[in-house]
């Protein structure tokens, strides 16, 4: 009861980060896709966007949230 309700609050407070842009440092490569970059905006949360050529783990990004789930931010290199 308390996860379900602990993950209930995360996705609240994700999605109130949807439309907005961040500056991202890049980590490496999702866990999910080798097409996508993960990485970590400025605060600790975790953000998922496709790679783009140019950039590698170290760099940072300009992304912009599109959409997000109770762990992750997901978004585009703006």
């Amino acid at each position: 009861e308390v996860i379900r309700l602990q993950t209930a609050i995360s996705l609240r407070h994700n999605q109130q980060d949807i439309g907005k842009t961040f500056k991202v440092l890049i980590e490496g490569d999702s866990r999910k896709s080798a097409a996508d970059f993960c990485g970590r905006n400025t605060q600790n949360k975790m953000v998922v966007f496709p790679k783009k050529e140019g950039l590698k783990p170290g760099d940072y990004a300009m992304v912009k949230i599109r959409d997000t789930t109770s762990a992750t931010l997901l978004g585009d290199i703006i």
